[in-house]
């Protein structure tokens, strides 16, 4: 019997091939080797890969949320990231630029990856993965983290149109919300971008949202919800600021039918862990632990999965011990097992709760 599919509610690749030329066709190993040869500063600033199109395969990753990004001006960490935004127009220039690249990645590379923007598109990819010893496209659904590239909700059906399917408010604070380090309420743009976001039907990601602004989005927008990529705050070791996402949060996205995805990066599990640190005292159980956290607030396996966070600001040294790849993930399902979770259980975890989440709230 083949490995569950893996679905990954979060890859920021678009950013990394605007800003550091990366091609996602290449297995990582081989990203790895050129990086090294070509002494490319990609690895000094965002580490060393761990994604690529063979590695998809390997692992069944069938379908991604691959991410528009830049980072506010006052982020910026120096002149190599290219890929960064002073006002709302620059904003709105470099996240087009980055759904281009997925919509050309999808016309030169059918056969390697394919836009998901309707239930039909989503059918047409997981029925490829069901045909075996074959080569299969990886799914892209577009997702927005943080709204500055929206310049202003009337905007939104130019957005659908292109395929964006998710937003999220926040990176750090906007002027649509607080975020992380910068804490806030929802501000009445927020609130008008929300309004017409749930006319669209956009699923809103909470990620980043500061508690006070992600508490009022929980009771004021009435579209899809879930959190891409976030762990438990509640037992997140040594946890410090408002990055990771609390019980309370946690138990309404689950009230609202949405998906957690836990992220595997060693900094998001242990506040303690430096970069530079061995990985060695963090690994997939560690991770596991926030599976099962989620899994007990809930009282079932229906509202947690996966949401990596691969290549977003950190690579190979900052996961857990163990990975090596995206595929490695698929180590998480004898974990699980072992922790009494069914077959099932594992399956809805690795992708399936995100499947149903897609089948829910995709257009026909």
């Amino acid at each position: 019997m083949p490995a569950s599919l893996i679905v990954d509610a979060h890859e920021d690749l678009a950013y990394n091939v605007l800003n550091f030329g990366r091609d996602y066709l290449r297995a990582a190993e081989e990203t790895r080797r050129i990086e090294k040869e070509t002494a490319s500063t990609a690895p000094l600033h965002n580490g060393d890969t761990l994604l690529g199109w063979p590695d998809y395969q390997r692992g069944r990753v069938a379908v991604v949320f691959s991410t528009l990004f830049a980072t506010p001006e006052r982020f910026r960490e120096g002149d190599w990231e290219k890929v960064a935004y002073a006002d709302a127009d620059q904003a709105h220039r470099l996240y087009r630029d980055q759904l281009d690249i997925y919509h050309n990645l999808e016309d030169h590379h059918p056969d390697q990856f394919r836009l998901i923007g309707t239930q039909a598109d989503l059918a047409e990819v997981l029925d490829h993965w069901g045909k075996p010893g074959e080569a299969h496209p990886v799914g892209l659904v577009p997702l927005m983290e943080g709204a500055e590239g929206v310049q202003s909700p009337g905007e939104l059906a130019e957005w659908w149109q292109a395929g964006l399917r998710i937003i999220g408010l926040a990176w750090a604070g906007t002027r649509f919300c607080g975020g992380t380090r910068e804490p806030g309420p929802l501000t009445p743009e927020g609130l008008a971008l929300l309004q017409a976001m749930g006319e669209f039907k956009f699923t809103l990601d909470l990620s980043h949202m500061d508690v006070l602004s992600a508490r009022q989005s929980l009771d004021r927008y009435e579209g899809p919800i879930i959190a891409s990529h976030a762990n438990a705050a509640a037992i997140t070791l040594h946890n410090e600021g408002n990055r990771q996402i609390p019980d309370e949060v946690i138990q309404g996205i689950i009230a609202r039918e949405g998906v957690i995805g836990v992220i595997p990066y060693c900094r998001f599990l242990d506040y303690s862990w430096r970069k530079g640190d061995p990985r060695d005292p963090i690994t997939l159980q560690t991770l596991a632990a926030h599976i099962d956290h989620i899994c007990q607030l809930a009282g079932d396996a229906r509202h947690v999965g996966l949401g990596s966070d691969f290549d977003g600001g950190f690579g190979l040294a900052s996961v857990p011990a163990g990975v090596d790849t995206i595929a490695d993930l698929q180590k998480l399902g004898p974990i699980l097992t072992s922790r009494g979770y069914n077959e099932n259980d594992v399956a809805a975890v690795l992708g399936g709760n995100w499947l149903r989440h897609l089948r829910t709230c995709l257009p026909a």
